[in-house]
């Protein structure tokens, strides 16, 4: 993850506040503003206070009780200010009850809520966060494994807007020292496995794409090997390339496949629900 010691950061929903810290100490941007979606008080209770302590010690701001699709709740965040904003291994926090749960899920699963949190975070990201004349780049980390890979985050989340995917690469955590990817509800640390990072930008896609070729040998690789023609692949199902036309045929037939086609279908009524909203 390029960090240039000329950008303005925010950091969103860091648990425990420890990619902050790190990236405060070790990365050292310009400016870094953190923000946590717990309260002061369940930041403490859940997980302690000590990376919060060190970022007030280098007076970095903290932002606690702060949800990225809701603006009531940015306080004091000083709009289009940052030249870089990133949300690592977002997801929903588990219902609190069966009944919260029905109430939520009743027209939309938990695939489609994940996918709206995500989108939602994208276009607050190019319209209330990021500098018009900055940077502009906002990165999402998530974790290449079910249920995160069947979000399909490189192309739902910017559906019919003007944010452009760049591409994507490998997170590697030991650039952060200290960094615990916690669980969203407990004081637990997620079982380690390999992250991915996807990038968006406004900018212009050549622009981006030589500023990350340049910084990172493992955006190059990743991107290179992952350029298979959309018609031998499944975008859905990140299956491919098939070899003929039966194998994919018969990979169409599965039920990993039926599953993420319903998921796709799903994600098209909610997109169609948020533009009759407007």
């Amino acid at each position: 993850m390029h960090i240039d010691p000329k950008w303005r950061v925010l950091t969103v929903g860091d648990g425990d506040l420890s990619f902050s810290a790190s990236l405060l100490k070790h990365h050292q941007p310009q400016q870094l503003t953190a923000t946590i979606y717990d309260s002061m008080a369940c930041l403490q209770e859940k997980y302690g206070d000590v990376y919060y302590q060190q970022l007030q010690q280098d007076n970095c701001q903290v932002i606690t009780d702060f949800d990225v699709t809701d603006e009531k709740t940015w306080g004091t965040l000083a709009e289009q200010s940052f030249d870089l904003v990133i949300f690592q291994f977002p997801l929903l926090p588990a219902f609190p009850s069966e009944q919260a749960f029905q109430a939520q899920c009743q027209q939309l699963s938990v695939n489609t809520l994940n996918r709206a949190l995500l989108r939602k975070y994208l276009l607050n990201c190019f319209q209330y966060f990021l500098d018009e004349n900055g940077a502009k780049l906002a990165l999402i980390t998530s974790k290449n494994v079910k249920p995160y890979l069947q979000w399909n985050i490189e192309k739902a989340l910017i559906t019919d807007t003007d944010i452009n995917y760049i591409g994507r690469f490998f997170f590697d955590i030991t650039k952060f020292p200290d960094y615990k990817v916690r669980n969203v509800n407990r004081d637990k640390h997620v079982k380690s496995t390999q992250g991915t990072t996807y990038i968006y930008s406004q900018a212009p896609l050549e622009n981006c794409k030589a500023m990350f070729d340049a910084h990172s040998d493992d955006y190059i690789t990743y991107n290179r090997k992952s350029r298979v023609p959309e018609d031998k692949k499944c975008l859905a199902c990140h299956t491919g390339a098939f070899a003929t036309e039966h194998d994919k045929q018969m990979h169409l037939a599965t039920k990993k496949h039926q599953q993420m086609s319903a998921y796709e279908q799903q994600w098209t009524y909610f997109l169609q629900q948020e533009q009759a909203n407007k």
